[in-house]
C-alpha cells in the first residue's frame, strides 16, 4: 500500500504517478466511444436513410436517458463488490456492451427492413448508454480508491486535458484530413476503418485504466473499510438531501457545463465565425491555435490546486473565464469591423481575440475538468459525516443533473434564434449579418455563457469542502479507520 504522511497532517493513501495516469485513460476510452458516436448522424441519414429531425430528437432523447439511469448505475457501483474489486468488473462489462452496440448500430441498422430500422436503431442505442453509463461512471467513484491525497487529486485534470487533445482534437483531424479524403465522404468504408482504430484503442485503454486501479480496487480502501455502514436504495434520498457539497457542486459544475456546451455548439460556431467574423475555416485554424494555451492553463490550475485545494483553483477558474467572455463582448462592442479579426492579416483586434478566447476556452473548462476529483472529496465528507461509501451514487446524481441542464444548450438555442426569425432553420455560413444577428451571436457565443458562470461562482460560495475542510475530513476518516483496526487486534 502506497501513503504519505503531510507535515501536521493525516496519513494519506497516495498513488504512483503512473496509476494515476492510466486510470484516467478509463475517460479516455469512454471518450473514444463517444466520439465515435459522434458520427452516427452521417450513418444514420446517409446509409440507413432514416430522417434528420428524427435522429437529432433521438440522440437527443437518448442524452436524456443516459441522465435518467446514472442514479441506477450509481447504485450497481456501490453495491458492486467481487473477488476482481468493485470498480475492474464494470470497466470490461460496461466496456463490452458499448463496443458490442456500436459495431451493432454501424454494421446492422442498414440491412433492416425500413419498418425495423428505427426501433432497431434507439433499442441499440438505450443499451449502448447503460454500458457507457456503467464504465465512465467508475471514472468519478473510483477516484476515492485512487488517492485521497489533496496534491495527487488534481493530476487527474493535467491528464484528462491531455489524453482529451488525442481524442478530440486529434481525432477531428485524423477523420478530415486522412479519412474523408482516402474514402471520399461518410460511407460504410471509412466507418469501418474509423471503429476499428477506435474501439481497439477504446479497448487497450479500458485494459490500461484497469491496471492503474489494479492495487487500490480492494475493501481496505472503500469507506471505513470493515467499519463502513450498510447502505440501502431508501437511504439515498436523505444523503443527497443532506449533502449541502454534493447539492452546490453540482449545480455549480453543472452550469459551467452549459457555458461550454452553448460555446461549443455548432449553430454558435457557424454564427460566430462563418457569420460574425466571416470566416468559417478560421474555427478549426483557432481551434489548433488555442491547444498550447489550453494545456498551459491546466497545468497552472493544476498547482495551484495541489497548493491551495480544488475549490481554489475551481471558483478561480470560473472568475477567469467569466470576465474573459465579457473582454469578448466588449471587443466586438468596440470595433467597427469583427472581420479585421482575421489570421491573414494579424493586428491588435486579432491578439486580442485570441488571448481572450484562448483564456475564455481554457479557465471556462477548467471546473469541468476538476470536478471528477471533486466528486471524490464530496464523497469522503458523506463518509466521515455519516460512515456510509456511496461514491458510485455521488458521481452518478452529479451526472444527472449534469446531463439535465446541459441538455438545455440545444433548447437555448433554437429559441433565441428563433426569436430573431429562424424558426425553419437555422442561420447558415455566408450570411450578411445583420444586427439581430450580431446581438444573438453575442449573447450565445460569450453572454450565457458569462451568466453561467456567475451562477457557478455563487454556487460555489456555499460549497465548504476547501482545503482546510478535506484535511480535517481525512483526519476523521483515517481515525475512524485506526480505532476499528485497534478494536479488531484487541477481539483476535
Amino acid at each position: 500500500m502506497s501513503s504519505t504522511t503531510m507535515q501536521g497532517g493525516p496519513k494519506y493513501n497516495s498513488s504512483k504517478l503512473w496509476q494515476i495516469g492510466f486510470f484516467t485513460l478509463n475517460n479516455t476510452s469512454t471518450n473514444l466511444q463517444m466520439f465515435l458516436l459522434g458520427f452516427v448522424t452521417y450513418y444514420a441519414t446517409g446509409i440507413a436513410g432514416l430522417a434528420v429531425m428524427v435522429i437529432s430528437t433521438v440522440l437527443m432523447a437518448t442524452r436524456l436517458f443516459d441522465g435518467l439511469i446514472d442514479p441506477t448505475i450509481g447504485y450497481i457501483i456501490d453495491k458492486t463488490e467481487s473477488k476482481f474489486g468493485k470498480f475492474r468488473p464494470l470497466i470490461i462489462i460496461g466496456y463490452l456492451i458499448s463496443v458490442a452496440t456500436i459495431l451493432i448500430v454501424y454494421n446492422v441498422t442498414h440491412l433492416l427492413p425500413e419498418s425495423l430500422q428505427l426501433i432497431f436503431f434507439v433499442a441499440m442505442l438505450i443499451v449502448n448508454k447503460i454500458g457507457y453509463s456503467l464504465q465512465c461512471s467508475v471514472t468519478k467513484a473510483a477516484q476515492t480508491v485512487l488517492t485521497n491525497n489533496p496534491k495527487q487529486r488534481p493530476l487527474y485534470a493535467i491528464f484528462d486535458g491531455i489524453f482529451n487533445v488525442g481524442v478530440f482534437t486529434g481525432g477531428q483531424i485524423f477523420v478530415s484530413s486522412y479519412l474523408i479524403a482516402k474514402h471520399g465522404g461518410f460511407n460504410m468504408p471509412l466507418f469501418t476503418e474509423l471503429n476499428s482504430y477506435g474501439l481497439i484503442l477504446s479497448g487497450i485503454f479500458a485494459i490500461l485504466a484497469m491496471v492503474g486501479i489494479w492495487e487500490k480496487d480492494r475493501k481496505e480502501f472503500y469507506g471505513l473499510a470493515e467499519d463502513t455502514t450498510k447502505t440501502s436504495l431508501r437511504d439515498y434520498w436523505p444523503i443527497i438531501k443532506g449533502n449541502r457539497p454534493l447539492q452546490m457542486l453540482s449545480l455549480s459544475a453543472s452550469f459551467d457545463k452549459l457555458a461550454t456546451s452553448l460555446l461549443r455548439h455548432s449553430v454558435v460556431v457557424v454564427m460566430l465565425f462563418g457569420i460574425l467574423l466571416g470566416d468559417y475555416a478560421l474555427s478549426g485554424t483557432i481551434g489548433l491555435i488555442t491547444i498550447i494555451p489550453q494545456l498551459l492553463i491546466t497545468f497552472l490550475v493544476v498547482s495551484v490546486a495541489r497548493k491551495s485545494g480544488l475549490k481554489n483553483s475551481y471558483v478561480k477558474s470560473a472568475w477567469i473565464g467569466m470576465l474573459s467572455f465579457i473582454g469578448l463582448i466588449a471587443l466586438f462592442l468596440i470595433i467597427d469591423d469583427p472581420t479585421s479579426v482575421s489570421l491573414s492579416n494579424i493586428g491588435i483586434t486579432t491578439i486580442l481575440f485570441l488571448v481572450l478566447y484562448s483564456l475564455g476556452l481554457g479557465f471556462g473548462n477548467i471546473p469541468t475538468t476538476l470536478v471528477v476529483p471533486m466528486i471524490a472529496d464530496v464523497s469522503d465528507y458523506e463518509t466521515a459525516k455519516s460512515g456510509r461509501y456511496v461514491p458510485g451514487m455521488m458521481g452518478t446524481i452529479f451526472s444527472f443533473i449534469d446531463q439535465l441542464v446541459s441538455s438545455l444548450a440545444p433548447v437555448i438555442v433554437g429559441a433565441v434564434v428563433g426569436m430573431i426569425g429562424y424558426s425553419s432553420e437555422f442561420p447558415q455560413v455566408g450570411e450578411a449579418l445583420t444586427t439581430p444577428l450580431f446581438a444573438v451571436t453575442l449573447l450565445l457565443a460569450f453572454g450565457l455563457p458569462a451568466l453561467c458562470l456567475v451562477v457557478s461562482i455563487i454556487a460555489m460560495k456555499f460549497y465548504q469542502l476547501d482545503s482546510k475542510r478535506m484535511e480535517e475530513i481525512q483526519k476523521e476518516i483515517a481515525e475512524i479507520k485506526e480505532k476499528a483496526t485497534k478494536k479488531e487486534s484487541i477481539v483476535s
